[in-house]
């Protein structure tokens, strides 16, 4: 494609991020996508020799290495035409088991990690009259999950500033949207964090009932394919949703939840998760 957009993608080394990254490539875009251990070598092009995928080293929990990220960006780019915040963590655990620090700690990335990158990147988008800013959420962020209630939360957190924020530079040219994936086979499974007094809770029991069932939901469920098919459906828009939720089934659990009593929803949730 002429005039290639670039495009920054935080968490690509695996799983949605790396997809999304590998689709874009094929299809002629710049990609910088950004991993905690990237080590800002190699270069991967696509056949027809336009698309590329280049890793960097990125930690959205940290201020100074979001800025350095997005400057080298700019450094051989001159402009970021897309942003998509996809980094993030899973730390699950009763409410009353979980302590302020891992709270944070599970705010850290999804909440405050996104927030860092939308400040680095808009001052450039302003000055150049267009971008635009995809934020990875998740049905979790519109119906809470027992014993993932700071996973949730963040999600929750996140909604509401994706909103706000597309209302706030809509005038600047910027465009902002969200994704909403439900349980997806990625490697997050496996890398889900439990908090320290899990073990020896009064919760334990219906706690490992809950998440063997959405570890099992999580392996049997669709492929990153899915979500980066939403992501396609958003970049290829002219005037995209504020949100999309991938997958049939998961679009209709979020009607369902917009039509039914809370309480209703919530005995639901709590037949399959407690």
């Amino acid at each position: 494609m002429s005039n290639a957009k670039v495009v920054l993608i935080t968490g690509a080394s695996s799983g949605i991020g790396q997809a999304t990254a590998q689709t874009l490539m094929k299809k002629g875009y710049k990609v910088y996508g950004t991993s905690r251990k990237s080590s800002n070598d190699g270069l991967i092009k696509s056949d027809s020799g336009t698309g590329f995928i280049k890793m960097i080293q990125l930690d959205v929990c940290s201020e100074e290495s979001v800025k350095k990220a997005v400057d080298y960006v700019l450094k051989n780019e001159q402009t970021i035409d897309i942003l998509i915040n996809n980094a993030g963590n899973g730390i699950a655990g009763s409410v009353e088991d979980t302590s302020p620090e891992e709270a944070l700690k599970q705010f850290e990335p999804n909440f405050f990690g996104v927030l860092r990158m939308c400040r680095a990147v808009l001052p450039k988008m302003r000055e150049q009259g267009h971008g635009l800013i995809i934020n990875i959420s998740s049905v979790a962020g519109l119906i809470s999950v027992p014993y993932q209630s700071m996973y949730s939360a963040s999600k929750y957190a996140l909604e509401a500033m994706t909103e706000t924020l597309r209302l706030e530079v809509k005038k600047f040219g910027i465009k902002v949207a969200m994704v909403e994936p439900g349980d997806t086979k990625t490697g997050f499974t496996s890398q889900r964090q439990y908090v320290k007094q899990a073990a020896d809770s009064i919760y334990h029991d219906n706690f490992m009932k809950s998440i063997k069932t959405m570890e099992k939901d999580e392996q049997n469920g669709p492929p990153p394919t899915l979500v980066v098919n939403a992501i396609m459906k958003i970049i290829n828009s002219k005037n995209p949703p504020v949100r999309i939720v991938a997958g049939f089934s998961y679009k209709a659990l979020v009607f369902l939840k917009r039509i039914l009593p809370t309480r209703f929803v919530q005995f639901v949730v709590g037949k399959i998760y407690t």
